[in-house]
């Protein structure tokens, strides 16, 4: 027993070195493989599609957001977040769609260490059990790293009678890509969010009208507004909407004639408040449209909801001098109220 009890001491004396603390051996983590970055193909492109549209099934079936969310990005992520809130506010189940034969536009990169990598897919689909409902879809898929899985940034359904441009593909089967900057069409990509916006506030008499169609996004658009603020003013209510560009990606292709396919997204913020003399006696109703996103009340006087807009635009070539040109025109519309708030009131 002696004899344990100084092999023991000794053992300590011996690991703590003279005082010092015992040392620990540190083996350091193995350094993470880094994801060797893929050529992005129409053959790929294809079978990312397949695997978005079963993950995405199976995360409408289960009821399961966090799973759908994982696979959207952007303003689709928005969207996809307010329909799992509505549908759940409503008691029903998360639609489910079917999709048809796909047709795929993608861009061929030279440089596969180039991202972020996208394409563009146009597909029949059909909201499940409403077979009359089938539209001819508009979606934009992004990968932004080797690491990152592909994703759903743009969806849009594209108007019943509008004939989108024809994207070149050459005998590869890949399309061109365009900068968001090209001067080759009549409306840089980039300009087509802010030229649409500014058409959505002027209305018809806007110069942006010269260059961009009439229709039920771009007038239209200008005839709602007007349209709710007068409703507004009959019930002693005040009310704006502002269309804005969002920091979202633009997906421009090159079409036929030198024209281009161009996906994009907006916002359109509203405000629908009590005007201040009436502020000591009412609150603003809450819009249907909005109760999925509200709970039940209005602490002050001023409802607060932003759309958010898919769009889908044929832009044409750029005219030569002294020729006129056919105006861009917004193909493809699809949006919904993705946020809502009543904030407090402000202090007086």
């Amino acid at each position: 027993m002696a004899t344990a009890a100084v092999a023991l001491l000794a053992l300590t004396a011996s690991a703590c070195g003279g005082g010092g603390k015992a040392r620990t051996k540190v083996t350091p983590a193995p350094p993470r493989p880094t994801p060797t970055p893929v050529a992005l193909t129409p053959q790929l492109a294809a079978d990312r599609f397949r695997s978005w549209t079963v993950n995405d099934d199976v995360a409408r079936a289960a009821g399961d957001e966090r799973l759908a969310l994982s696979w959207v990005v952007d303003g689709q992520y928005a969207l996809t977040a307010a329909e799992f809130r509505k549908a759940a506010h409503d008691g029903d189940p998360v639609p489910r769609f079917s999709f048809g034969r796909p047709t795929f536009y993608v861009p061929r990169f030279q440089d596969v260490r180039t991202y972020p990598q996208w394409f563009v897919a146009s597909v029949p689909r059909t909201e499940q059990g409403k077979p009359k409902s089938t539209r001819t879809a508009l979606m934009a898929f992004i990968l932004r790293s080797p690491g990152d899985q592909w994703k759903l940034s743009v969806e849009t359904d594209l108007a019943p009678k509008a004939e989108p441009p024809k994207v070149v593909v050459d005998a590869q089967g890949y399309a061109t890509a365009l900068e968001t900057g090209d001067t080759s069409v009549l409306i840089r990509p980039r300009d087509l969010p802010g030229i649409q916006a500014t058409i959505a506030a002027e209305g018809p008499s806007s110069v942006a009208s010269n260059v961009m169609a009439s229709g039920p996004v771009t007038t239209g658009m200008n005839a709602d507004i007007r349209a709710a603020r007068k409703k507004a003013r009959k019930h002693g209510l005040a009310f704006s909407s502002v269309v804005v560009a969002t920091p979202y990606p633009i997906f421009a292709l090159r079409a036929e004639h030198g024209s281009a396919l161009v996906l994009y997204s907006l916002f359109r913020s509203n405000s629908l408040s009590v005007k201040a003399k009436d502020r000591h006696r009412r609150k603003p109703p809450i819009p249907p449209e909005t109760a999925h996103l509200l709970d039940g009340t209005v602490p002050g006087y001023e409802i607060d909801y932003t759309e958010t807009l898919q769009l889908a635009a044929s832009d044409p070539a750029k005219p030569k001098s002294g020729m006129n040109s056919p105006k861009a025109d917004v193909i493809g519309y699809f949006g919904t109220i993705s946020k809502a708030s009543a904030p407090l009131p402000k202090p007086s």
